[in-house]
């Protein structure tokens, strides 16, 4: 503490005063506590600069509500629906190919010749053995005849002797009964009468027999000439299918015999298609193939035109990540439609109405919750909201909660700003 002296009306008094060095600290104290207590509240208000996204990156989409078709895309091929196979019956050898694979054919077009010795020798055995059971057939029934005229020819001479001896026989009974003749030559004629009336019953009996008996050997007969006949329309229609033909019109899709080659029972020869009947083979995603059904509505583009059709068939099982769907065209094909053809089919599965909905976003599953960046008023920045994605289709997505009709979203991927919920877009 500092003295200062000071003289009053003679007298001498000391006054105490503070010293100047103090006073200037405790104040440049005050104040810069004050400073730092002004700057923690203003880095406290101040918000982490937000990351840059360039506009033309990043892939937009407007929120909107109304009516959303759901659908599935797949590619796939055109099929044909009636697929004709010719295989050879017997071991052959390909003698004559006379049509190429690709060529339109009718159904009496003959594809190729084969040759088979031993049909054609079968087939002549039995031509041979049908002649040989006529032959013997037209002889039985002369043989047959005979004995059945001979016969009739017995009995009408018995019926000619039996009309004489029962002329007789009143004769003489006129005659022993005037006396002129006795009684034992009177029964001798009667006895004659009814021996050859007895003989001729039997023998008209054993024409009956006979003329049976007849007709069940020329029955045996004719049944024999029709095995034997069966016999021979089968032998030669073996060897006319020796002339192979398409049996339908179409294509002759597949045909890669060469003059000159054998070929086994059983072995395939060729292949004929219809054009006119093909349905679409499309292969879905089975992350996307819970949803099909029978029936379904589809729409088939051939690269030349896009034709409806209907879900015939869905494959029970799962190959190579895809469920295979059958789909019958219900239109007509356009010009130049091919089996095997590419085509892409898209499979109407539903129709909701007055839903929001949204372009599919680059993340997120179908009934999950997802992160979407979306645009605040001005436009310059994007906050990210948590938003409860629903149903799917192949372009679009459902919105069941966290965003509104007219709210503008950013669908693209931007993982690699997970650690922050604003950027800004230049």
């Amino acid at each position: 503490m500092a003295l200062a002296r000071s003289s009053l009306g003679g007298a001498v008094v000391d006054i105490v005063r503070a010293p100047a060095s103090r006073r200037r600290r405790s104040l440049a104290l005050l104040a810069t506590v004050l400073l730092l207590l002004g700057t923690g509240l203003a880095v406290r208000r101040l918000r982490p600069p937000a990351p840059s996204v360039e506009r033309a990156a990043v892939w937009l989409d407007t929120v909107r509500r109304g009516s959303m078709v759901r659908e599935v895309f797949g590619h796939g091929r055109l099929v044909p629906v009636d697929v004709r196979w010719l295989t050879a019956r017997h071991p052959a050898q390909v003698e004559r190919v006379l049509v190429a694979a690709g060529s339109q054919v009718r159904a009496d077009t003959v594809l190729l010749v084969l040759q088979n010795a031993e049909l054609e020798l079968g087939a002549l055995e039995a031509e041979r053995g049908l002649a040989r059971a006529r032959a013997e057939l037209v002889q039985l029934e002369q043989q047959l005849r005979a004995q059945e005229l001979a016969q009739q020819s017995l009995i009408a001479s018995l019926d000619s002797e039996l009309a004489d001896a029962a002329r007789r026989a009143r004769a003489d009974e006129e005659l022993a009964r005037k006396g002129f003749l006795s009684l034992l030559e009177q029964r001798q004629s009667l006895g004659r009468e009814q021996e050859l009336g007895r003989r001729l019953h039997f023998e008209r009996q054993r024409l009956a027999a006979v003329s049976r008996g007849n007709g069940a050997q020329l029955a045996a007969q004719r049944t024999q000439i029709e095995r034997l006949g069966s016999i021979a329309v089968v032998r030669r229609r073996e060897v006319e299918a020796l002339a192979v033909r398409a049996g339908v019109d179409g294509v002759l899709a597949e045909l890669a015999l060469e003059q000159g080659q054998a070929v086994a029972a059983g072995a395939p020869l060729a292949k004929i298609v219809r054009l006119d009947r093909l349905q679409a083979e499309v292969l879905v995603p089975e992350t996307q193939a819970s949803d099909l059904s029978i029936g379904q509505r589809a729409a088939i583009d051939t690269r030349n035109g896009i034709v409806p059709g209907r879900v015939a068939r869905i494959d029970p099982a799962v190959q190579a990540g895809t469920v295979r769907v059958d789909v019958a065209i219900a239109g007509p094909l356009p010009p130049g439609a091919r089996p095997d053809q590419n085509i892409e089919g898209i499979i109407e599965l539903e129709r909701l109405e007055q839903v929001l909905f949204v372009k599919r976003p680059a993340t997120g599953a179908p009934g999950m919750n997802a992160s979407l960046f979306r645009l605040t008023a001005d436009g310059e920045h994007a906050e990210r909201v948590a938003v409860r994605l629903g149903r799917s289709s192949r372009e679009l997505m459902e919105i069941e909660s966290g965003l509104r009709e007219g709210d503008r979203v950013i669908l693209s991927e931007l993982s690699q700003w997970d650690q922050v919920n604003r950027i800004q877009l230049r």
